[in-house]
């Protein structure tokens, strides 16, 4: 591990200690291999003055929600350093009560709660400092032979065996401290925790802390591997969607299913002996709150019911019931990671970022997990000490704290004609509404409009088969599955009468409108089979029911695929697919109105634009977004018992009703 220490950019912060704990804390968060994920926590010990103007000595330390990659200065609220001090004397002090004091001690009670390690770094007597969760420091101390390997590689440092975080950790520390000056000391280690470094200098803290890993591997470097097996082997999309059906129905809720297939992931699922050594328990307790005690482990082809899940879902029961003491409540027992045999290691969660942390971990713990073995054996922590964490009432509370679910929190979306108008209104209302979306679109374009806020744009042909089959492979691939398709894309030509009607606009019009509709439908119902409430949506148009003249191709193709989705709700509702239309009419802010044939349609009826726009019964302006509220809607649980229903939104029509 190098040092990214840069003295040029260091001296800006040399009168400002604040903003040197800033570009110090950065540094660590910048590597994985020390911190993830708003793991590991930095403070500095500095002199500020209250709101009376009263110099005080306070203690800036990591605050709860903020990640050290990130962090600024508001990351880090002040607290007061004597009393925050004093709390480590007390005989005994509650978790709650602990986060509830130092709250109190807090000079902003606006700011972040601070860490629950904030009496810890209270205690140590430097001014800087620095705790990691590195991996190649845990690593060796998750071996059968881990305090003699530490006392080996680190005899410059005090190593104490694991402790639940919080306060007995801090005053487990409090009284080693006493007994030895950790002034003698470059760092103190906590088996299967972490690593604490500290200086008044904050160089020397974080360039001991970057030398402290390097000796661990070293020293793995010496003694083991740490380069594993890596594969590259096929994967069934259809057995991947059955497995997210399955988490799903044991989470009570539609979760995303991320596959990393990755060689090292496919290397490590291919194991022999996989079953046993990634089942052993997490690197760190910590991680047991984002991937629950163990994954599950999945076999190459599992059956349409998934039976490894409800083993899971048993096991995890079994566990709870062996290691509660209380009167605690239990958690949902889904798994959070699986290991499918021979094809690689599956995130499971509500959101793409969740499962981007759970990758992230599963990536560490197998590495941790070779390299252990490689070194003489991987040991985690007991059963019970993991219980603990997992339940712990501050872990319990951040819990506590999480957002009610959005109403497709977790589903995979695909809409098609997904660039403009209703077609990229839709994607928003999906993702805003908790989905991931995949939109759909000829033009290109599509890429950088959907780049954002869970929306993801692909370039597709839909009069092309095979574009249309990758692109439905792609979605599941990168989610895990498909819940919600919206049929929208589609074309306009008017002014052409039978007699005087192109093959052109007859063929491509029926090409984009119709058979396009038909070709995504037969690629995606293999998988929406095995969604988590799935519903198909066709956007349709006033004229299926009330057609004007000179749009003959127009009207038959939206005839058409309202009888499509009739003749599909009827082939699918066995299998619990939702099919419904939605019949927009007069939507003007779409690519198929321009400000002149918007100008010229009003003029034919001696109205204004403005008037024109809200030519119904109700007089209102249909625009995309109403489109696409709808949409959403009717693909939540709010229509569940809803099929084959043709739904108008075009503020009356005289002509229809």
């Amino acid at each position: 591990m190098k040092s990214l220490w840069d003295d040029e950019i260091a001296a800006a912060f040399a009168d400002d200690d604040l903003a040197m704990r800033v570009y110090t804390s950065r540094l660590l968060g910048s590597s994985d291999d020390l911190v993830m994920h708003g793991g590991g926590n930095t403070s500095v010990k500095a002199s500020t003055r209250d709101f009376f103007g009263n110099e005080l000595e306070v203690l800036y330390v990591k605050g709860s929600g903020w990640d050290l990659k990130t962090i600024e200065k508001p990351g880090f609220p002040a607290i007061k350093l004597k009393e925050t001090r004093m709390l480590a004397e007390l005989d005994s002090l509650s978790d709650p009560d602990m986060t509830r004091q130092l709250r109190a001690l807090m000079l902003d009670p606006s700011a972040p709660s601070p860490s629950v390690e904030a009496i810890l770094h209270a205690i140590l007597p430097a001014r800087f400092i620095d705790h990691t969760h590195t991996d190649a420091i845990v690593t060796l101390s998750n071996n059968p032979r881990g305090e003699a390997i530490l006392a080996e590689v680190f005899p410059d440092c005090l190593v104490l065996p694991y402790i639940m975080p919080g306060f007995i950790l801090s005053k487990q520390v409090n009284d080693a401290i006493k007994r030895d000056d950790p002034g003698q000391y470059t760092g103190i280690i906590l088996m299967h925790h972490g690593v604490f470094t500290y200086s008044d200098n904050a160089r020397i803290a974080y360039e001991n802390m970057i030398e402290l890993v390097t000796r661990a591997e070293d020293y793995i470097a010496a003694h083991g591997v740490s380069e594993h097996a890596s594969a590259d082997l096929p994967v069934d999309l259809l057995d991947l969607a059955r497995i997210r059906g399955a988490v799903s129905r044991a989470r009570g809720c539609a979760q995303l299913a991320m596959l990393d297939r990755t060689p090292d992931a496919q290397g490590f699922a291919d194991l022999p002996d996989v079953a046993g050594i990634a089942t052993r328990g997490p690197i760190t307790p910590d991680h047991v709150i984002r991937t629950k005690r163990i994954p599950v482990i999945i076999d190459t082809r599992p059956a349409a019911t998934v039976p490894e899940i409800d083993r899971f879902v048993a096991d995890y029961r079994a566990y709870f019931a062996a290691n509660n003491q209380s009167d605690l409540q239990i958690l949902d027992q889904a798994p959070r990671v699986g290991i499918w045999r021979s094809a690689g290691s599956i995130a499971f969660g509500s959101s793409v970022k969740e499962c981007n942390i759970i990758s992230d971990i599963a990536r560490h713990t197998r590495w941790a997990i070779q390299t252990g073995e490689s070194i003489g054996g991987w040991e985690a922590l007991p059963e019970k000490d993991i219980f603990d964490l997992e339940y712990w009432v501050l872990e319990q509370a951040k819990l506590g704290k999480a957002a009610a679910a959005k109403p497709h929190q977790g589903k995979i979306a695909l809409v098609t004609g997904a660039n403009s108008g209703i077609g990229r209104a839709t994607c928003e209302a999906l993702a805003a509404d908790g989905a991931v979306v995949v939109g759909l679109d000829v033009n290109r374009d599509v890429v950088a409009h959907l780049d954002s806020g869970g929306m993801t744009g692909l370039v597709c042909d839909l009069t092309d088969s095979a574009s249309i089959a990758t692109a439905v492979e792609q979605v599941v691939s990168r989610y895990g599955g498909l819940d919600i398709v919206v049929c929208n894309a589609g074309i306009f030509k008017s002014g052409e009468r039978i007699e005087n009607h192109t093959e052109q606009t007859w063929d491509q019009t029926l090409a984009v409108n119709l058979t396009a509709t038909q070709r995504l439908l037969t690629a995606a119902i293999p998988y929406l089979k095995l969604g988590v409430n799935p519903s198909i949506l066709l956007v349709g148009s006033r004229n299926y029911a009330a057609p004007g003249p000179g749009a003959a191709a127009y009207s038959v193709s939206k005839a058409g695929i309202t009888q499509l989705a009739r003749v599909a709700a009827l082939e699918l509702a066995a299998d619990g697919i939702r099919v419904n239309v939605v019949h927009p009419d007069a939507v003007f802010d779409t690519a198929l109105w321009t400000e002149d044939a918007l100008a010229k349609s009003a003029a034919r009826y001696g109205m204004t634009v403005e008037e024109y726009k809200s030519k119904n019964l109700l007089g209102r302006e249909i625009r995309s977004r109403d489109v696409a509220r709808l949409l959403s809607t009717v693909a939540s649980d709010v229509f569940n018992a809803t099929t084959g229903a043709q739904i108008p939104i075009d503020g009356g029509s005289d002509r229809v009703i």
